[in-house]
């Protein structure tokens, strides 16, 4: 009895490993992400993107953090629709310096 249970035991396992070796992946957004580029237009010969700039008191600025903005590194709201085709959640990195006190 126990024979017959294994056998039927490895029988199914080796018809479940050969089927999954045949059916699409199917792939999250998070695993996507770990092997997929971000970034598909910015800068693509550089081996990093890498921005810097400077406020002054009282500036206010909003960064791109989706690589979909024509006006990168500033946002454009690109995110919004990047958001919206792909159930991401991602928006602007907002960055402000408080007016000096006179």
């Amino acid at each position: 009895p126990t024979t017959s249970i294994m056998k039927t035991f490895f029988a199914l396992a080796s018809l479940c490993a050969s089927a999954s070796a045949f059916a699409p992946a199917a792939h999250s957004a998070v695993e996507t992400r770990l092997f997929d580029k971000i970034n598909t237009k910015i800068d693509l010969d550089s081996p990093k993107v890498a921005t810097m700039d400077k406020l002054s008191n009282g500036d206010k600025k909003v960064y791109c953090r989706c690589w979909q903005s024509g006006t990168f590194p500033l946002c454009d709201g690109s995110h919004m629709a990047h958001n919206k085709e792909t159930g991401d959640n991602v928006g602007p990195l907002i960055v402000s310096v408080a007016k000096a006190e006179e």
